[in-house]
């Protein structure tokens, strides 16, 4: 594995910056667009629509790839922005990463707020550059909705500062234990799907953090087994699942995923919670910077500490 960069240094950022929003993978619907633009907009936001933002194909697609790269270089290259955004996830953004050119993002580092799809790319900007990836809220999956964004996070993670992550924002103890590390990881089937690939995930000596939505239970099974066998969690100090929204199965005990995750991690000596609301969310999606370091501790309630960031 190649040796991790050194962590890029971000500035501050906070209201009254301009914001490059990019749709690397699907199109938005219209009515979305418009409300979470006026959103940050009311926030204080400038938000900067580049030009095939708002394509709609070929396919589900939001552009050709080479439209949606073209984008996303002209994004971090803009003097009149301080940080990307993507529209929403949906599908597509495999399609581009061997057209990332990694210079563009390392001569204008900014923050890049995505999630879902988004995981891949956000990871190998982080693998490969040190870019740290801000697993956070999007202009028309959550700004346009009026619970849809935790805003303490997400200024926090703007600003750089340290924040605290617990009870409130959803998390509930499964495994005890005390483990300290990088926060990491996204979506747990993106993750899978770039195993044995250029892009596969560097899980060692992790905070990992995974999440899903629509999965049934034994999906989540299989996705944690082929993770294990990848040995994906071999060296994982702890694991932090998000709210796994609509990951159930109808009929079935409702604690039925809980115990797939206790089963699954039998013999894991790390602390395990669930629960943490970021990505796909039912409300108030909060904002985790990967790439950080951060203490994650689990009792009668379980608690992430992210330091700050510079």
């Amino acid at each position: 594995m190649t040796p991790r960069p050194e962590l890029l240094k971000l500035p501050p950022i906070a209201p009254g910056a301009g914001i490059s929003v990019v749709a690397p993978a699907s199109f938005a619907r219209p009515e979305r667009i418009d409300n979470g633009a006026a959103r940050l907009k009311a926030l204080g936001f400038i938000p900067r629509f580049t030009p095939n933002a708002t394509a709609r194909g070929p396919l589900f697609f939001a552009g050709t790839p080479e439209q949606r790269i073209a984008d996303l270089h002209a994004a971090f290259a803009d003097p009149d922005s301080q940080l990307v955004m993507s529209l929403r996830g949906g599908y597509g953004s495999n399609r581009i990463l061997k057209l990332v050119d990694l210079e563009v993002m390392r001569a204008h580092p900014k923050p890049f707020f995505a999630y879902s799809d988004l995981t891949g790319l956000q990871l190998h900007l982080f693998d490969r550059l040190g870019l740290p990836a801000f697993h956070g809220p999007m202009l028309a999956a959550d700004f346009f909705l009026e619970d849809g964004v935790h805003l303490d996070s997400f200024y926090a993670a703007l600003a750089g500062a340290g924040y605290e992550l617990g009870e409130s924002q959803g998390m509930r103890a499964i495994k005890p234990g005390v483990a300290r590390g990088t926060l990491y990881g996204g979506c747990l089937s993106i993750l899978v799907s770039l195993l044995g690939t250029p892009w596969e995930p560097d899980t060692a000596n992790k905070l990992l953090f995974l999440e899903d939505v629509n999965a049934k239970p034994y999906q989540i099974d299989r996705m944690l087994w082929q993770l294990r066998s990848a040995g994906k969690l071999e060296g994982v100090n702890g694991i932090i699942f998000g709210e796994m929204l609509d990951c159930d199965s109808p009929g079935a005990e409702p604690d039925l995923l809980e115990k797939v995750i206790s089963s699954a991690f039998a013999d894991f000596d790390g602390p395990i919670a669930l629960g943490l609301r970021s990505g796909h969310v039912s409300r108030d999606n909060v904002t985790l910077t990967f790439g950080v370091e951060a203490e994650f501790r689990v009792a009668d309630v379980a608690r992430l500490s992210i330091a700050s960031r510079n």
